[in-house]
């Protein structure tokens, strides 16, 4: 049974910074790409973050909205994901979903999510 389990979320003031994690079983974590998306209120779904399976070279992707903010990593030895994100916004303010999805297939699995928000 595969499961992943987000914690670290939070109330952060701006500027400040976070770091989630991503706790994986029932996978070979090894051969699965591992993203992290943010859900707001009355918005779609979107990509933060992705770190490639060891095999595709662990390279990352973010886009412009947090690039050079947050930085993703994965750990094999402890089967977890990590999103530290500093600088934080009001904007960033969202659930975050991590997301496990295999290398060259479509099986994906989500986890349950976490709260961020960035107030004052």
């Amino acid at each position: 049974q595969v499961q992943l389990v987000e914690s670290g979320g939070g109330l952060v003031q701006p500027g400040g910074s976070l770091r989630l994690s991503c706790a994986a079983s029932g996978i070979i974590f090894s051969i699965y790409h591992m993203s992290w998306y943010r859900q707001a209120p009355g918005n779609k779904r979107e990509l933060v973050a992705t770190i490639a399976a060891m095999a595709s070279g662990n390279t990352t992707h973010y886009p412009d909205s947090v690039k050079g903010r947050f930085t993703i990593s994965r750990d094999s030895a402890k089967n977890t994901a990590y999103l530290q994100m500093n600088s934080l916004k009001p904007e960033d303010t969202a659930v975050y979903y991590c997301n496990a999805r295999i290398v060259g297939g479509s099986f994906e699995s989500w986890g349950q999510g976490t709260q961020v928000t960035v107030s004052s």
